[in-house]
């Protein structure tokens, strides 16, 4: 693998790039600590307000589609703003909007409009990610002008892995101060602070993207198609198909997704503690896999990490069935969850780079984020409505159900979809593998094929040949 520098020319223009790449490396690492004390703990933070499972799935789903319809409404603020002028008060409202969350805790705290604040909670998380949304495909434009595609994998499993630890230490280190707030029966002052430590954290992030060196950004008249021209040609074109897929994987993902936490806080009735530690370990095995699959993909493309990483996630909630102990959950589940979701976001994430030119990236990264919006709002809100109106258990739980529904979900996706995406990039072709095994590890022509090439045996076809031939001998004898 070449290094960075020597990629990236020694020009008053190329120096500016390498700071400003690792300058996104620190704010990766600043949002990931809002991240890892904000986000991923507004799920508990819901139920200690007394949210229900519905609410759960709804906070999941409405959050999930109002970022993208966010995105879709401003996709061409880039073209009266500067990408950096976007990013930077997009960030800086989504801080502020911690504080309407925070006092949501303290009414429930001092009991005010308790029955109502579920659904507050709804509305101001959804204002905060869909604010917050519009920064990212803009973002996403500004990085991949800044990231030499050759070494795009290897960059980016870089920066992931950076920003991935940061929020498992964060995660952590939230988990054991919400569980000593749990244990004096003050919770919900511990969600306050911790959501605190999240709008300071992303503020900090608005003082590194205004030192980050951005390109101009020159768009051509004819840059922008409307979504329902995109719509419209999505099935005849290869990116098309792949946001397809998107949009019905993780509709499938949805459908058992928000109820994980719920299942081990309520079901299992795991402390925040152990919620917190099964959660981040999850992150940490992602965290491992992350350079191989960063240079797998530079190498064989990114389109066979979605096949592979896709069929291990369709097996994930399979496996919280067999039992409830938290090693069992932490080093199978989670286990296989982390290495495959790892591999799967990095593929994704730089498929939507080879496949798009540079003017068009922000606007493709919409369209790919309203298909995933609309899949996990159509997920989560039959999951949750599942959870709530059935009375179908299995092993004593109505969630398993749900998990079960997910998984098979999702196999059939990843079997229906992928097939029709090609890879982009020339790549070299995986020695461990047969070139005629498909997406399934099967082949045109089935098994027959790969045994009778290695046997050195007639093909199917051959013998089919031969067989009419001795059929026509058959009938000329009859004849005769």
């Amino acid at each position: 693998m070449v290094k960075k520098e020597e990629k990236i020319e020694d020009t008053k223009e190329g120096q500016e790039i390498k700071k400003a790449l690792s300058l996104s490396i620190r704010e990766g690492a600043s949002a990931s600590v809002m991240t890892g004390t904000g986000n991923s703990f507004i799920t508990p933070f819901a139920l200690s307000i007394g949210a229900n499972n519905f609410q759960i799935g709804f906070l999941s789903s409405f959050v999930g589609l109002v970022g993208p319809l966010t995105q879709l409404y401003n996709s061409r603020a880039i073209e009266k703003y500067s990408r950096k002028k976007v990013v930077m008060l997009t960030v800086l409202l989504q801080a502020l909007l911690w504080i309407p969350i925070i006092v949501l805790g303290m009414a429930y705290y001092f009991g005010f409009f308790v029955d109502y604040l579920p659904w507050l909670l709804i509305l101001f998380y959804s204002v905060h990610i869909g604010i917050g949304a519009i920064a990212g495909p803009v973002w996403f434009s500004w990085m991949g002008d800044l990231v030499p595609e050759k070494f795009r994998g290897d960059y980016f499993s870089k920066r992931n892995k950076i920003v991935t630890t940061v929020s498992v230490i964060m995660m952590l280190i939230a988990g054991f101060f919400l569980d000593f707030f749990r244990t004096n029966g003050s919770v919900l002052i511990g969600f306050s602070i911790l959501f605190s430590i999240a709008m300071l954290a992303r503020i900090y992030s608005v003082f590194i993207f205004r030192k980050q060196y951005c390109p101009k950004l020159e768009l051509p008249k004819d840059y922008y198609f409307s979504f329902r021209e995109f719509v419209a040609r999505a099935l005849t074109n290869n990116f098309g198909k792949f946001v397809f897929f998107m949009g019905f994987f993780y509709f499938a993902v949805s459908i058992a997704s928000p109820f994980f936490a719920v299942y081990m806080l309520k079901e299992l009735e795991f402390n925040y503690l152990w919620f917190t530690i099964i959660t981040l370990s999850s992150s940490v095995f992602s965290i491992i896999a992350m350079t191989f699959w960063g240079k797998f993909s530079d190498k064989y493309g990114n389109r066979l990490v979605l096949v592979i990483s896709s069929v291990l996630i369709s097996f994930v909630p399979i496996f919280w069935l067999f039992s409830s102990s938290k090693l069992y959950i932490i080093f199978v589940p989670q286990l296989v969850g982390g290495l495959a979701w790892g591999g799967f976001n990095l593929a994704a994430f730089n498929f939507i780079y080879d496949s798009v030119t540079p003017p068009k990236r922000a606007l493709c990264s919409i369209y790919n984020n309203v298909f995933v919006g609309m899949g996990i709002f159509v997920g989560a809100m039959a999951g949750g409505a599942v959870a709530r109106y059935t009375s179908f258990n299995l092993f004593g739980s109505s969630l398993i159900f749900l998990f079960l529904i997910s998984a098979f979900a999702r196999l059939i996706v990843s079997v229906s979809f992928l097939k029709f995406v090609k890879e982009v990039r020339v790549i070299d072709k995986p020695p461990m593998l047969i070139r005629d095994v498909r997406f399934t590890g099967l082949m045109e022509n089935g098994l027959h094929r790969a045994r009778d090439a290695m046997m050195h045996l007639e093909t199917p076809e051959k013998r089919i040949k031969k067989n009419f031939k001795r059929v026509e001998k058959i009938f000329v004898k009859n004849e005769e």
